[in-house]
């Protein structure tokens, strides 16, 4: 990740300009064989690579693609190493100021509006919940389950028909504040749930078994710094003590086997864990609020990008959960399902094997609390716009995914007691 200033100042300094990424290029390699993946982790080190897939360098292996991007001041220098080297790579993203801009290709009818074909900013997303509320007052409710590190409110909106009854699933989104597609997608399922509740036959009987706790936007501040300062940001926004480097992975920072990958313990690192489990506002107010209700959550889903990937369990270590067989056979079809109306490919598996290994995540910290039915939905797309999905994306990519989640939360509703 590059910076225009030194770190600090940028928290301290209201009037900047935004990060610009005029000839910026996002690079795919395919990799060979352990030389040609040595070759890439050396270049880590000299030059300024922004890891989109995987998300770090310490994950990269022979057989692998990568993705990553590179500043228009360095590409030359490493595109040269690789054709020196003989390594196939091809363009994904030939100017990625051109693809941010690019990505608002829905257009407006009303620009103020809240709008479902749009990503739309932490203002607008407020507004929305509050909406929601109004126009639904009986089945919809807002809790403020906690505030960030910036004091920004964590919004839980609880979903529920008119039998009150304590099963319950919880989904998250936009933990990774560059993944704009996630949070487009939690607000869609509850605009979904609301409008077809009493109309359409399985979303009624869902919502009149089961209580859905929905939180929007996981990483708030990241979220407010990716549409003001930096569209690439990916933590939250923590100051980390003696470093320069602001902000905090909340997807490493969950007490499960969270210290077990050194690579993680870096504040300037894209993936940095944290000083403590459950040290980030963020995680500790997710964390309470599912141990609080531990009773009643009989899964827990959380939606990131990009890749096209439904995961489970575990991601800290390759071997697999109990109910693995079980989990397998959900995502199976489940992928099938999310195929139907577009062709959407998804892959599926543990995190582990599927992706690449990571420590102190959610979705194997809810798992090992005892909810035995935990995905990761990796959204739309393979690559060609990765973090830039285009907005007239959003409604085909939700439309896909909400197949995808009803069939999960029916066979919970059937499955567990």
């Amino acid at each position: 990740m590059r910076f225009l200033l030194p770190v600090g100042l940028i928290a301290t300094t209201l009037a900047i300009a935004p990060v610009r990424f005029d000839g910026d290029k996002v690079l795919r390699v395919k990799l060979q064989d352990e030389k040609q993946a040595n070759i890439i982790k050396d270049l880590a080190k000299t030059s300024q690579l922004d890891f989109w897939y995987p998300d770090a360098t310490h994950h990269v292996a022979a057989n692998m693609t990568v993705d990553f991007q590179i500043s228009a001041k360095e590409s030359q220098f490493v595109e040269s190493a690789l054709d020196q080297n003989q390594m196939h790579y091809e363009i994904l993203i030939h100017d990625v100021q051109e693809e941010v801009e690019k990505q608002f290709d829905v257009k407006e009818d009303n620009p103020g509006r809240h709008s479902y074909a749009k990503y739309n900013n932490w203002n607008k997303i407020v507004a929305w919940t509050e909406k929601m509320v109004h126009k639904n007052p009986k089945m919809v409710s807002r809790i403020k389950i906690g505030t960030t590190v910036e004091d920004n409110p964590l919004y839980v909106l609880k979903i529920a028909g008119k039998d009150k009854r304590r099963k319950a699933i919880f989904m998250d989104c936009g933990i990774h504040a560059r993944e704009w597609i996630s949070p487009a997608f939690c607000q869609w399922f509850v605009y979904q749930a609301t409008k077809t509740y009493g109309k359409n036959k399985i979303m009624t009987k869902l919502l009149d078994r089961m209580n859905f706790y929905v939180l929007p936007v996981f990483n708030v501040d990241g979220y407010i710094w990716s549409w003001t300062q930096n569209r690439m940001w990916r933590k939250n926004r923590s100051r980390n003590q003696n470093s320069k480097c602001i902000g905090t992975d909340l997807n490493r920072n969950f007490n499960v086997s969270w210290n077990s990958f050194p690579n993680t313990n870096d504040p300037c690192q894209e993936i940095y864990r944290g000083p403590a489990p459950e040290s980030e506002k963020e995680t500790k107010a997710v964390s309470d609020f599912i141990r609080s209700h531990l009773k009643s959550i009989k899964a827990y889903i959380t939606f990131h990008s990009y890749s096209q990937m439904l995961l489970f369990p575990y991601g800290y270590t390759s071997e697999l959960p109990p109910n693995h067989k079980n989990l397998a056979k959900v995502a199976k079809i489940a992928t099938d399902v999310l195929s139907t109306p577009y062709e959407t490919h998804y892959t599926y598996g543990s995190i582990a094997s599927t992706i690449y290994p990571t420590s102190g995540s959610s979705l194997d910290w809810a798992y090992n609390l005892g909810i035995k039915h935990t995905f990761a939905f990796e959204l739309r797309d393979k690559g060609r716009f990765g973090f830039l999905l285009p907005e007239s994306q959003i409604k085909p990519t939700c439309k896909e995914t909400m197949l995808a989640v009803k069939f999960i939360v029916k066979y919970i509703l059937k499955h567990t007691s």
